[in-house]
C-alpha cells in the first residue's frame, strides 16, 4: 500500500495498526516525494539518515505503541536536528547540529521522524517566505502569491499533504501567518510551554516553537508531546495547575477598526467568518485595540531588534555581506538603541500588556483575521518591509503580550486563496483555544490544506485531563445560588441534560438555600441535570462544602455514561416533597415563584 497525500495522525496509525503498511516501506515512498530542488526545503533526508532514524525507532520500547509512531514531519531549519545541518535560512551559518534541540528529541521519543529542514525567512526574521537564499516558497494554493513566513516550508508542506504535521518557530506571527495563508492549523503556545532548547534565536525572550497540522485535534496530540518543563531552558516555564475552558457560547473581543490594505477580498471573508460564528452562538464584541496596535509597534519599531542583534552579533560582523539584505538592514537598526532605551520600552511593553490582559478578563479571547491582506510575491518584492509590517497587524503584540493563539482556516475567499481567522487568548488557556477550534472545524468543516480532500470532523472529546466531570441537579445549577462555587472553582458548563429513569427528586425541608435530595429509586424517572467540567485540584475544596444530608455519588445518564453528581441520604427524604413528576428543580422553583 502506498502512503496518502493528505493523511492525518488517525491515517497513519491506523494505516500501521492495520498492517497494511512498515514504517521503513511508507516513509521510504514519502521521502521518494521529496524533490531537494523544491524551496520548500533546504535539506533531504538521505536515505541512510532515514534508516538511522528508523533503526532508532527500532529500539524504543514498545515503539508501536507511542502516540507518533512511524509518523513523518518536517522541521524549520533553525531549529536543530541531531547529525542534521542547521542553516536558519544562511549559507555561511551551517553547522551539524550535534543533539535535537529538546522540541525535536520529544517528537523522536513518542516515535516521529524528521524527514527534511524546511525553508524560512533568513533567521526567522519577516512574515514573507521570500527572504531566503534558498528561494521564496510559492503559496500552496497559487505560486504568484506568497507562503508567508518565516515558517514558509514548514506551513506549505502540511498544506502539500507531504506531512502530517511539521514544527515551526514564532516571534511576531511566524507560526500564525503561513497557516492562514495554506489553509491549516497554526498552533502558537503560550511561550514556556514548549522548549526552545536548541532554537537559533531570533528574540529568545519572544520566541515559541510552534506546530502546524491539518487539523486541531492533531496539533494537540503534537502539542502534549512537546509540552512540559524543561530546566536546561532558562525560559521554560512550569504550566499551572489549572486553566479556564470556554463556555459553550463565548464572548469574543474583535478589534472596533480593521485596515485592510485595498484587500476587499480578506474583509468580505471576514465578514462570513463574522457571520458564521454568531450563527454558532458566539458574541461578539468590538473593543479598541489600540493598546495592541502600541504594543505591536514596540517589536520592530523599538529595541526588541537588538535582541535579534544579540542572537547573531558575532556572525553578523564577520559576514554581514552574506545575509539577506533585508534582513541585515533590519537586524542593523540595533545600533540606534541604547540600553536606556531597551529599559524604557520594557516598561512600556509591562505597561500596555497589563492593559490587554485587563481588557481580555471580560471575554472568553480575541479574535482577529490572522493577516489582513495576502500580498503577492510581486508586491513583496516592490516593498519588502512595508508590505511585512502590513503582515504582522494582528501577529506582533501576542508574544509581547504574554498570550498564547491558535490560527484557523476559515474557508476560500471568492479568489480562490485562504483566508483565516485567530484566536488570542491569556496565557495558558491553550487549551480553551483548542477546544472552541474543534467545535468551529466541526461545524465549518475545511479540506486538508491545499487537497482537495475533506477534512473528517473532529473526534467527540471526553473529559479534559486534570478534570472532573460533575453532574448538578439544584442550586448549583448555573444562576442558582450556589453555583458562584462552580465558577469561584474554574468549572466549565459542558451541557444539560437528563439522569437514566430510576431516580426520585424531592425539595429537602429547612436548607438554606433552597436544595434538592435526589435518591435512587426504582419507581423513578428521569431528572434534568448540568454537566459541569472541575480541576481536579478544586475538587475537594468543594467536596468539603456541602452538608448533610447531601454529598457526592456517582449517576449514570440517560445515554448510559456515568459521572460523579450529587446524591442524598435516604432517610432525608422523611418530610421532603417528591417533585420528581416536575422533572427538575428548575421547574420546581418556577413552579414556586
Amino acid at each position: 500500500m502506498t502512503p496518502q497525500v493528505g493523511w492525518t495522525l488517525f491515517d497513519w496509525s491506523q494505516a500501521y495498526k492495520e498492517a497494511r503498511l512498515s514504517p521503513r516501506e511508507a516513509l521510504t515512498q514519502v521521502l521518494a516525494a521529496f524533490d531537494d530542488k523544491d524551496p520548500a526545503w533546504i535539506h533531504v533526508a538521505s536515505p541512510a539518515e532515514l534508516e538511522h532514524q528508523l533503526q532508532q525507532l527500532d529500539r524504543l520500547p514498545n515503539a508501536a505503541s507511542l502516540p507518533l509512531y512511524g509518523v513523518p514531519c518536517v522541521i524549520k531549519d533553525n531549529i536543530d536536528v541531531a547529525g542534521l545541518p542547521t542553516t536558519a535560512a544562511c549559507p555561511a551559518y551551517r553547522y551539524i547540529a550535534t543533539e535535537d534541540a529538546s522540541s525535536v528529541a520529544r517528537l523522536r521519543a513518542a516515535g516521529a521522524i524528521v524527514l527534511a529542514k524546511a525553508n524560512l525567512d533568513q533567521f526567522a526574521t519577516g512574515l514573507v517566505g521570500t527572504r531566503s537564499p534558498y528561494g521564496a516558497v510559492p503559496n500552496s494554493f497559487n505560486p504568484d502569491y506568497i507562503s508567508g513566513g518565516s515558517s514558509s516550508g514548514s506551513a506549505v508542506a502540511v498544506a502539500r499533504g507531504l506531512v502530517p504535521f511539521s514544527l515551526g518557530t514564532d516571534t511576531a506571527g511566524s507560526g500564525r501567518v503561513p497557516a492562514g495563508f495554506n489553509n491549516i492549523v497554526g498552533l502558537k503556545p503560550t511561550r514556556g510551554r514548549f522548549s526552545i532548547k536548541g532554537v537559533v534565536p531570533a528574540c529568545r525572550s519572544l520566541d515559541c516553537v510552534s506546530i502546524f497540522a491539518l487539523s486541531v485535534e492533531d496539533a494537540e496530540t503534537v502539542a502534549a508531546v512537546m509540552q512540559g518543563f524543561d530546566q536546561a531552558d532558562g525560559y521554560s516555564r512550569q504550566a499551572p495547575a489549572a486553566a479556564r475552558l470556554m463556555q459553550p457560547k463565548p464572548r469574543f473581543a474583535i478589534p472596533d477598526s480593521l485596515p485592510w490594505f485595498a484587500d476587499q477580498q480578506a474583509e468580505a471573508a471576514w465578514q462570513v467568518s463574522l457571520d458564521k460564528l454568531q450563527a454558532m452562538g458566539v458574541e461578539l464584541v468590538s473593543i479598541d485595540f489600540s493598546p495592541m496596535q502600541a504594543l505591536a509597534q514596540l517589536l520592530y519599531g523599538g529595541p526588541w531588534v537588538a535582541e535579534r542583534h544579540a542572537a547573531v552579533a558575532e556572525f553578523m560582523a564577520a559576514h554581514a555581506e552574506q545575509m539577506n539584505p533585508v534582513v541585515r538592514g533590519i537586524i542593523a537598526q540595533a545600533e540606534g538603541f541604547s540600553a536606556t532605551d531597551a529599559y524604557r520600552a520594557e516598561y512600556r511593553r509591562a505597561e500596555l500588556a497589563r492593559e490587554i490582559q485587563t481588557l481580555m478578563q471580560g471575554v472568553d479571547a480575541l479574535l482577529v483575521p490572522t493577516s489582513p491582506r495576502h500580498p503577492t510575491l510581486a508586491e513583496v518584492e516592490a516593498d519588502p518591509v512595508k508590505v511585512n509590517s502590513q503582515l504582522g497587524t494582528w501577529t506582533n503584540f501576542v508574544n509581547l503580550a504574554d498570550c498564547c493563539a491558535l490560527a484557523l482556516p476559515a474557508g476560500l475567499r471568492t479568489d480562490g486563496l485562504p483566508f483565516g481567522i485567530t484566536l488570542i487568548g491569556a496565557a495558558w488557556q491553550d487549551s480553551a483555544l483548542a477546544e472552541f477550534g474543534r467545535q468551529w472545524q466541526s461545524s465549518q468543516p475545511w479540506q486538508r490544506g491545499a487537497t482537495d480532500l475533506p477534512l473528517p470532523p473532529p473526534p467527540m472529546t471526553g473529559v479534559p485531563a486534570g478534570h472532573v466531570r460533575l453532574a448538578v441537579v439544584g442550586a448549583h445549577l448555573s444562576g442558582m445560588p450556589l453555583n458562584s462555587q462552580l465558577i469561584e472553582r474554574h468549572a466549565r458548563l459542558v451541557e444539560s441534560t437528563r439522569t437514566a429513569d430510576g431516580y426520585r427528586l424531592y425539595a429537602l425541608p429547612n436548607t438554606q438555600p433552597p436544595k434538592p435530595g435526589l435518591i435512587r429509586s426504582q419507581q423513578g424517572a428521569a431528572i434534568l441535570v448540568e454537566l459541569w467540567d472541575m480541576p481536579v485540584q478544586h475538587f475537594g475544596s468543594f467536596v468539603a462544602l456541602i452538608p448533610a444530608p447531601l454529598g457526592i455519588g456517582t449517576l449514570t445518564l440517560e445515554d448510559g455514561r456515568e459521572v460523579k453528581g450529587f446524591i442524598c441520604e435516604g432517610a432525608a427524604i422523611e418530610g421532603a416533597t417528591d417533585i420528581t413528576e416536575l422533572g427538575g428543580w428548575r421547574a420546581f422553583i418556577a413552579s414556586r415563584s
